[in-house]
C-alpha cells in the first residue's frame, strides 16, 4: 500500500511538477518585474501616500470592534460625510428666473443681466401665461448664438401652475432643483429670482467674493418670531387650486384653524435665498424624512414659501449652523406695510446701492432706474447685451467665450465684501442664527 503511494506521487504530483517548471520559472520572473515596477512606482510618485492606500482598503467592509452593539445607521454616515472643499476656484452659480403672464420682455433682461458661461440657469413661465409667450421664449433660447454654444441655459417648457402665496411655488422652486441637480454636477450654490429682481452687481463681482466663502454657507433670511403671522399664516388652513386646477385661482380657506406643532420649531423669512448644494441635495433627496414631513405640513400654510426652507434648515442641526440670516436682496416696505413690497424707482437708487445687496425687487417693467443701473454699475450697453466680465472675448464684445477663470471684479465687488464682512464674518452670524 505504501508503494501504491509513491507511485501516486510520481504519477500525479512529480510529473506534472516537472512539465510545468518552466512555465513556473516565468511566473517567477514576471513576479520579480512586477515587484520592480511596484518600487518604482514610489520612487515616482505614482503612489502618494500610505494614506491612498489605505483609502483603497476602506472600500473593503471590515469586522465591528467586539465592543461595538449599537445599530449603524445610514442617516449618520451621510451626516459624518466631510462638506466639500471650499478651496479658491472660482464658484458656480445656478440661477432659477421666473415670471408670470406679461414677463416675457422683463424675464429676457435679467437673464441677459445675469449670464455667465460658468452658471446654471433655469427660466420658467408659469401656465398662466399665454402659450405664445412660453414658445417665443423658447425660441430664443434656441435661436441665441452663446445660449445654444455654452448649453448652460435652460427652459421648464412643461410649464407649472404657480399661485401666489401657494405651495405650487415651492413646488416649482423643488422642481427646479431637481433640474438642476440632473443638469450638472459643478454649481454651488442656488440663486432664486423673479423676473421683477434685477442685480446690483456683477456676475464676477458676485463670483469673485464667494469664491474665499465656504461653499457651505445658505443665506436664508429667517427668524422664529412669528408675531401677527402665527395668527394670520400658521394657524389658519387653506387649499391652493394650483394644486390640481389647470387656470389659476385664488386660495379659498378652511373653517377650521390648527395648533402650532410641537414636533419642529416654525421659522419665517424672506422667500429669496441663495442656498448652497448640500442643501438643495437635502431637500431634493430627503436622507431625512423632515423635509417631506415638512412639505406636508407647508400644503395648507398661507406664503409657504417664507417658512418651509426656513423651518427645514433651522430644524436641522448641521445645517442651522450654516445659516446666514440675509436674503442678498434690497427691498423695501411702504409703512404701513402693503401686501406687495414698493416698488423701485430712481429716487431709491442711494438706498439699493447703500445696501450692499447683489439684488434689488421689485421694478416695473423697462423702468428708468434699471437702465441708469446697467449703465453705471452693471457696464451694459443696451438691453439685450450681456453683462461684461472676464470671460467676454470676440467682437463685438462678449460674443464670444474666453476665459471662463478670469475675473474682473469692480465697484461691486467691494460693495458685496462689506455686506459679507458684516452679516457673515462679525458676531451677528451666531448671535441672528436660527433664533
Amino acid at each position: 500500500m505504501w508503494q501504491n503511494g509513491v507511485e501516486f506521487m510520481r504519477t500525479f504530483v512529480l510529473r506534472p511538477f516537472n512539465m510545468e517548471k518552466k512555465w513556473a520559472i516565468h511566473l517567477i520572473v514576471s513576479s520579480l518585474i512586477c515587484v520592480f515596477l511596484l518600487v518604482t512606482s514610489f520612487n515616482m510618485g505614482l503612489v502618494s501616500s500610505l494614506h491612498t492606500i489605505n483609502s483603497i482598503f476602506s472600500l473593503f467592509p471590515t469586522h465591528l470592534d467586539s465592543n461595538q452593539t449599537g445599530p449603524v445607521f445610514i442617516e449618520a454616515k451621510i451626516a459624518s460625510t466631510p462638506p466639500p472643499p471650499s478651496g479658491p476656484s472660482v464658484p458656480r452659480l445656478a440661477y432659477l428666473v421666473s415670471g408670470s403672464k406679461g414677463d416675457l420682455e422683463r424675464l429676457w433682461r435679467t437673464l441677459r443681466a445675469l449670464y455667465h458661461p460658468l452658471n446654471q440657469y433655469i427660466v420658467h413661465l408659469d401656465l398662466e401665461s399665454p402659450a405664445a409667450e412660453r414658445l417665443e421664449l423658447a425660441d430664443r433660447l434656441q435661436k441665441d448664438p452663446m445660449y445654444s454654444k455654452v448649453g448652460n441655459v435652460h427652459m421648464i417648457t412643461k410649464a407649472n401652475m404657480v399661485t401666489y402665496r401657494g405651495p405650487t411655488m415651492v413646488a416649482n422652486t423643488l422642481h427646479a432643483y431637481a433640474i438642476l441637480l440632473r443638469k450638472s454636477k459643478e454649481w454651488d450654490w442656488f440663486i432664486n429670482l423673479s423676473a421683477s429682481d434685477y442685480p446690483l452687481v456683477t456676475q464676477d463681482d458676485l463670483l469673485h467674493t464667494f469664491k474665499d466663502l465656504p461653499k457651505n454657507l445658505n443665506f436664508i433670511e429667517h427668524t422664529s418670531k412669528l408675531g401677527w403671522k402665527e395668527g394670520q399664516r400658521a394657524k389658519p388652513l387653506m387649499v391652493d387650486p394650483g394644486l390640481y386646477k389647470s387656470t389659476k385661482q385664488d386660495l379659498f380657506w378652511v373653517t377650521e384653524k390648527r395648533e402650532l406643532p410641537t414636533s419642529f420649531k416654525l421659522f419665517t423669512g424672506s422667500a429669496w435665498m441663495i442656498l448652497s448644494r448640500a442643501f438643495v441635495e437635502f431637500l431634493v433627496w430627503g436622507w431625512d424624512n423632515l423635509p417631506r414631513t415638512l412639505l406636508m405640513y407647508y400644503t395648507n400654510f398661507v406664503s409657504s414659501p417664507e417658512g418651509y426652507f426656513q423651518t427645514v434648515i433651522c430644524n436641522v442641526p448641521e445645517f442651522a449652523a450654516t445659516a446666514v440670516n440675509h436674503d442678498m436682496h434690497y427691498i423695501a416696505w411702504d409703512i404701513p406695510p402693503q401686501q406687495h413690497p414698493h416698488t423701485l424707482s430712481v429716487n431709491d437708487l442711494g438706498k439699493m446701492i447703500g445696501s450692499n445687496a447683489p439684488f434689488a425687487r421689485k421694478f416695473h417693467r423697462n423702468d428708468p432706474v434699471l437702465d441708469k443701473i446697467d449703465l453705471e454699475f452693471l457696464g451694459r450697453k443696451n438691453n439685450n447685451s450681456f453683462t461684461p466680465g472676464g470671460w467676454c472675448s470676440g467682437k463685438p464684445s462678449c460674443s464670444k467665450v474666453g476665459d471662463l477663470n478670469r475675473l474682473k471684479p469692480g465697484a461691486g465687488s467691494r460693495r458685496l465684501k462689506r455686506l459679507i464682512d458684516r452679516i457673515y464674518k462679525s458676531n451677528m452670524f451666531h448671535e441672528n442664527q436660527c433664533t
